[in-house]
């Protein structure tokens, strides 16, 4: 026969090893995030390639400050809005994830390409519990998150940075470096010509 003890000791680790199922959200902001999810999945995602202005709207109507001028396209998909802040003459390409459970800042004059992803949101990952966890994720101005590369929760991208086509950002970026690789890391320095009208256009870009 098996002790009391024993059963009581027992049933203590699976009450501790039970899952969290509490949703980490009120109930007002659960009803906001089904609103959006409405909003996005019609008006948002069906209009005009080029109505940035009208997108602009829809975010601002969800909390999230947007700059003069940032341009969000209509399959960039964004969650939680009113964590999302993009300063002015930015742009969102096609298909990018703002993933905004923390907050997420993007700067001025950014570049967030197309399939990127801003990911600011995890869970514990050495309890049972899994808690979500939502570090705030920071681009800073003229930074370029080019094509499907990720960046983790926590992360900072300095001022300039660009990071390369399908990298993987697990940790802070310095300032003004081309970063690339996963873990991406600098792997030379990005330096800005002080007069762009004197670099010829390449033919590819005619």
């Amino acid at each position: 026969m098996h002790s009391t003890g024993g059963q009581a000791a027992g049933a203590a680790t699976a009450a501790v090893r039970e899952p969290v199922h509490v949703s980490p959200w009120t109930v007002r902001q659960r009803i906001v995030r089904q609103l959006w999810f409405i909003v996005q999945g019609t008006v948002f995602r069906f209009s005009f390639y080029n109505a940035f202005r009208w997108r602009r709207f829809l975010l601002r109507m969800f909390g999230a400050r947007l700059g003069e001028n940032a341009r969000v396209r209509p399959s960039v998909r964004v969650d939680v809005p009113w964590n999302l802040s993009i300063g002015a003459n930015s742009s969102v390409g096609d298909h990018a994830i703002l993933y905004c459970l923390g907050p997420v800042t993007i700067g001025r004059h950014v570049t967030i390409s197309q399939y990127a992803h801003l990911c600011a949101g995890t869970h514990e990952t050495d309890t049972h519990r899994m808690l979500l966890l939502k570090p705030p994720i920071t681009i800073g101005d003229d930074a370029w998150i080019a094509a499907d590369a990720f960046v983790g929760p926590g992360v900072t991208i300095g001022a300039g940075t660009l990071v390369g086509a399908r990298s993987n950002v697990f940790g802070d970026l310095p300032p003004m470096v081309v970063a690339l690789g996963s873990p991406a890391r600098p792997v030379r320095a990005r330096v800005f010509v002080e007069n762009e009208e004197s670099v010829p256009i390449p033919e590819l870009a005619q």
